[in-house]
């Protein structure tokens, strides 16, 4: 087992306890901070299988930027917390579906005769490439995704202001 091989265990380790972590906790805010966790892992999970450009947008995007907003939008709208929404009788239910599920994607998995090289054809895009076709031919439509971004933080204000007034 080299290196890589063994951060790839570790980080997917960090991915899996944090998806653990966010299903059984019943706190709103603990539950972004796992799902933090996951999403860090699997942006280094990305790393280490070189795919740079994912794994930068991974921790960019979604470990910082979406969790962030979310965590926002929860102080801004004043979550409760809910005990009587996360105690129900569907509970042992919904853990012996979630396990039947692990287990089939576990075995398939397992099963699968993975390639351990690149498929022919297939090349490495340098970060260069990737960057100036992203601020040139797709810039226009990042920029609308981040102004319905601002439109829904804006309305989520307005929103909390309403309730509270």
């Amino acid at each position: 087992m080299t290196g890589i091989d063994l951060a790839f265990y570790v980080l997917a380790g960090f991915s899996i306890a944090g998806g653990l972590g966010l299903a059984v906790t019943r706190s709103v805010v603990h539950g972004a901070l796992f799902l933090i966790l996951a999403l860090m892992g699997v942006g280094g999970v990305f790393f280490t299988l070189l795919a740079d450009f994912l794994a930068l947008v991974q921790v960019l995007l979604y470990a910082g930027g979406v969790t962030i907003l979310m965590l926002f939008a929860m102080m801004l709208t004043q979550v409760r917390e809910q005990p009587e929404a996360t105690n129900n009788p569907q509970r042992p239910w919904a853990a012996l579906a979630s396990l039947a599920f692990f287990g089939a994607v576990t075995a398939t998995i397992v099963v699968t005769p993975w390639p351990r090289n690149l498929p022919e054809g297939a090349q490495h895009v340098e970060f260069v490439d990737i960057a100036g076709t992203l601020f040139t031919r797709w810039a226009v439509p990042f920029e609308i995704a981040s102004l319905l971004l601002l439109v829904a933080l804006i309305g989520a204000i307005i929103v909390a202001r309403e309730a509270t007034e």
